[in-house]
Order: C-alpha cells, then structure tokens, then sequence
C-alpha cells in the first residue's frame, strides 16, 4: 500500500501562486510514476504534471510556462509550483502514484486531494 499526503492548496487571486506539496509513504516500487491530477466537478479527471517512470516530465498544455513539478526523493515528496494562476486552474487537485510490476501494468495510488481555488 501507498500512502499519499498532499497540502498547500487554497484561495489565490489571478497571476499569484500556490505551492502544492505531496509526502508518499508505504511500499513505493523503485520503478514508478509520479505526478498530479486535478479535477473540476462534472468533469474527467485530468493530468497537470508528472514524472514518467523514465524520470522525464510532461506536463498539461494548459499549465507549460507557468506550473513546474519537482521531487526531493530522499523525501519521497513531489511539488507543484503554480505560477501566473487563472480562475481556469481551479480544481481540486490530486496527488498520483503509479507503482509498475510488469513494464505496462501498474496499480494507482491517489491522495485524498486538495482545493485550489483561484478567484478575485
């Protein structure tokens, strides 16, 4: 089991910042993906960022310029560091770990996720 725990959202005005923290914990594989996901209600699920298994990072259309993902490992933390937000960047957002046990099948953790809500 993973166990996933996420903080930093909250209430921001257009163009400042957020800085969303994400602490994992439990058997994470030493082969993995980790990123976060944010989802409006009514709406599908969607990725933001995240660390391909191969450590590369992809990131939302959306977000490029102004959101950047990092990770300190000997934490097993990732960070999201939102920049230059817009009332659209509001979602509640989750944290997201893929542990692979074969190289194509994994099985998802999530965090209880987090709101941030971007408004005047």
């Amino acid at each position: 089991q993973v166990q996933l725990v996420e903080s930093g959202g909250g209430l921001v005005q257009p163009g400042g910042s957020l800085r969303l923290s994400c602490a994992a914990s439990g058997s994470i594989f030493s082969i993995n993906a980790m990123g976060w996901y944010r989802q409006d209600p009514g709406k599908q699920r969607e990725l933001v960022a995240r660390f391909t298994r191969s450590g590369t990072t992809d990131y939302a259309d959306s977000v490029k310029g102004r959101f950047a993902i990092s990770r300190d490992n000997a934490k097993n933390t990732i960070y999201l560091q939102m920049n230059a937000l817009k009332p659209e960047d509001t979602a509640v957002y989750y944290c997201n770990v893929k542990n692979y046990y074969t190289i194509i099948k994994f099985t998802d953790y999530w965090g209880q996720g987090t709101q941030v809500t971007v408004s005047s």
